[in-house]
């Protein structure tokens, strides 16, 4: 009795450790599905998250995954149309299409980004580079990454979903850098002398206006003379510029300043 109870104990331990070994059981994560595989060939069964069996031996289940990934190309090399060397830094946002994990793994399998995307994300930024000059490709940026995404999209499998591509930076030759920096540099002195021409012409105008003021102040003035008689309006000027007081010593005989002018103003 004592025999077969040990006996049990280990067949219990084998089949345990079997179980273990051959593990009919399989855990598909969240973010995931797994590939059914009947001796390495795809069935048509694709898992969802969760606890799933399978047959030992026979079956096998890859995982793959399911949720958004980053696919980054730091220098794409590139001509302009007008040939010039540029380097486009690219950043794709995708994921695969849950119900074509099984597809995508029978046709491509794990390394999809080395097969399928990195070629496909190259080819599109050449391709869509090539069209603008050097100098669009920096005042049309977003028309340029929305064609390049379009061009990638319509490159690579439906089994493919891009969220977003973003053109990060681009970069040219160090002789078309200091070419832009010097025709920047010379639309700002332009401008300037632009400003400083508007700026002139604006004063002159005013010293123009202010000229024309005066003429017409002398002009009314030396009508006034002819109408009111010049040495009146002389008389005028100097009452005006009169401080009150009589001079300290005056010509024995001599007539006293304004005193006509007042007095016959009080007749």
């Amino acid at each position: 009795m004592h025999t077969k109870k040990i006996i049990g104990v280990v067949v219990g331990v084998i089949c345990f450790i079997l179980i273990l070994i051959i593990n009919p059981f399989v855990t598909v994560s969240a973010g995931q599905r797994g590939v059914v595989l009947n001796w390495g060939a795809f069935n048509g069964r694709i898992l969802d998250p969760g606890l799933h069996m399978r047959m030992p031996i026979a079956q096998s289940v890859v995982k793959m995954d399911v949720q958004t990934q980053k696919l980054e190309i730091a220098a794409s090399e590139a001509y302009s149309h007008d040939l010039q060397n540029v380097k486009i830094h690219s950043v794709v946002n995708y994921n695969l299409d849950p119900k074509e994990v099984g597809l995508i793994y029978q046709q491509y399998g794990l390394d999809v980004e080395s097969r399928i995307l990195y070629p496909n994300l190259e080819a599109a930024v050449k391709q869509t580079v090539a069209k603008y000059s050097a100098e669009e490709l920096l005042s049309k940026r977003g028309e340029v990454a929305t064609e390049i995404e379009l061009a990638f999209r319509q490159a690579i499998p439906h089994a493919f979903l891009v969220t977003k591509y973003a053109l990060v930076n681009e970069a040219f030759s160090d002789a078309f850098e200091a070419a832009i920096e010097q025709k920047q540099i010379a639309q700002q002195n332009a401008e300037k002398a632009n400003n400083d021409l508007k700026r002139i012409k604006i004063e002159a105008e005013q010293r123009v206006s202010q000229a024309t003021a005066e003429a017409e102040a002398i002009k009314i003035q030396a009508q006034a003379i002819q109408q009111q008689g010049g040495a009146s309006y002389v008389n005028l000027k100097a009452v005006e510029k009169w401080d009150g007081h009589l001079p300290a010593q005056m010509i024995p005989g001599g007539a006293l300043p304004f005193l006509n002018l007042q007095t016959q103003g009080l007749r």
